[in-house]
């Protein structure tokens, strides 16, 4: 935990410390620029969440000398595929993408913060928490932050800019009056990293569809056991904590039968998912970014990616103003950033919805459907192709 005093005033103030705001900060570092990062919470994150690293991420992330290091810890997986029960819809490979990095990494999110961490403070920066932002206003020319430390001690900083980096719930989206248009999925998700015996290979991505819901089963990396997988499923209302007989049930019901045996659940949460994009990524010296701007279906794991690509673009631009360029270059982050969360919502919630059909009648439509293109190499490699981010390049 950073306990230095926090300054009065600082060119950028950046809120939330997970993967957009890390990215955000090290580009900013990176360029020599003034900034102060804080976090409500008192430690990063411990927990895996976010687990899937694009291409195109990767792609970013060597810019910043951090991807060869990320693939290092994680787990390479060069393919998707699709089921439906004991019998495979479509396989999606991603090893004739046209990039260094023809596959998805799976790497659970506290690795990727712990990385992303280790290279801001490399570049001289680091998190200041637990701080805890209840004011912004943008007035006379300049950001008005108020807080409250972790002893509940008010505070203030001054700043020319702020980047708000701090999840759905964003503070700074809500005192910049962004509204955040979207609506809400009906079923309920769940989230689990288990240790289980899985009778498909773990150089893929399993999706498996069912009458009862959607389910997604991918590799985790582990040093001590290769047994560990997230889980993630959709239900009609699930338990808060799932636990190993709930994912087991889960599994024997929509899994590809054979040998599947939960042993562990080493972590769990039940959340709703939304999909959402902010009306603006810009209101005056207020910015948005990651989670702030834009939330949806975990469907393809795009979320986390698109995030990070967002700080990876507004950092550089917030630094080139502040170096003495005109302020309006800032308005080119929203006019390219935002179509592409646009284009991601549409693009899960598509998925999404195909993967949760319940009807008989749709669900063999759909499974024909999906097996007959899938059969095309054009239509196998622009799916692989938009899986991996690459048309955000």
């Amino acid at each position: 935990m950073n306990t230095t005093p926090l300054p009065e005033t600082t060119s950028v103030v950046i809120v939330g410390a997970g993967p957009a705001g890390l990215t955000a900060a090290i580009t900013l570092a990176d360029a020599g620029v003034d900034f102060v990062l804080l976090d409500r919470l008192a430690e990063g994150a411990n927990t895996s969440r976010a687990a899937v690293v694009h291409a195109r991420t990767l792609e970013v992330l060597r810019e910043l000398d951090i991807a060869d290091e990320l693939v290092d810890r994680g787990i390479v997986v060069p393919r998707f595929t699709l089921h439906d029960g004991a019998r495979t819809l479509a396989t999606i490979d991603f090893d004739q993408l046209p990039t260094q990095y023809p596959y998805t990494l799976m790497t659970p999110q506290d690795t990727t913060e712990a990385v992303l961490l280790a290279r801001l403070r490399k570049a001289g920066g680091d998190v200041h928490r637990p701080y805890r932002v209840t004011r912004i206003a943008d007035e006379n020319n300049s950001v008005t932050v108020e807080y409250l430390d972790g002893a509940d001690n008010a505070g203030t900083i001054r700043a020319e800019y702020v980047i708000g980096a701090d999840g759905m719930h964003s503070i700074v989206r809500e005192q910049a009056g962004i509204g955040f248009t979207g609506e809400t999925y009906p079923e309920s998700f769940i989230l689990a990293d288990v240790r289980m015996t899985w009778p498909i290979a773990r150089n893929e991505v399993a999706l498996h569809l069912s009458p009862e819901g959607v389910t997604v089963v991918a590799p985790l990396p582990d040093a001590e056991e290769p047994n560990r997988y997230r889980v993630v499923a959709t239900l009609d209302e699930a338990p808060e904590h799932p636990t190993a007989t709930d994912i087991q049930a889960i599994l024997d019901a929509r899994g590809p039968g054979g040998d599947v045996k939960v042993g562990e659940v080493l972590w769990s949460s039940r959340f709703r998912v939304h999909h959402r994009v902010a009306d603006h990524y810009r209101a005056g010296r207020i910015l948005l970014a990651g989670d702030a701007a834009h939330v949806h279906s975990p469907a393809g794991g795009q979320g986390m990616n698109t995030g990070i690509q967002d700080a990876a673009t507004l950092g550089p631009l917030l630094a080139r103003v502040l170096a003495g360029e005109p302020d309006t270059l800032l308005d080119t982050y929203e006019t390219t950033r935002r179509p592409v969360a646009l284009g991601v919502v549409a693009f899960t919630d598509r998925m999404t919805r195909m993967a949760t059909l319940r009807p008989r009648p749709a669900r063999l439509l759909r499974n024909a459907a999906m097996s007959l293109l899938t059969r095309i190499p054009a239509v196998r490699n622009r799916l692989a192709f938009r899986l991996a981010e690459l048309a955000n390049r």
